[in-house]
């Protein structure tokens, strides 16, 4: 997993694992609350590598997403694969994150809002 700050100061790209299971989950979600924390309210998840995440995964996203939202910050998920896109619309997620298939409108997004 990787951060990448933005060009807003609270921003961060965040480039997540092959995979989001529950063997990981912890440390996962540490290390975004983490971030989180110490000022990146409004994340783009990259989830481009992500081939497989299980509901612990995906419990990761709904997490920082009510994180950052206590902080008055937005979580978007960009780039998901066909497998983990079906899984999240599965789940009706997508109701509740804006995703992006451009990196740079994902991060042209987040830094404007």
């Amino acid at each position: 997993m990787k951060f990448s700050p933005l060009a807003l100061e609270n921003a961060c790209l965040v480039t997540l694992p092959k995979e989001m299971i529950m063997a990981q989950t912890p440390t996962i979600r540490a290390a975004i609350s983490r971030q989180i924390e110490t000022g990146s309210t409004k994340l783009v998840m990259d989830l481009h590598q992500v081939e497989y995440i299980d509901s612990s995964g995906l419990s990761i996203l709904v997490s920082a997403h009510k994180l950052t939202q206590k902080h008055s910050g937005e979580v978007i998920l960009l780039s998901p694969s066909a497998g983990v896109r079906a899984l999240i619309e599965l789940t009706r997620l997508h109701h509740v994150f804006t995703i992006f298939e451009d990196r740079d409108a994902a991060i042209e997004h987040i830094c404007s809002v």
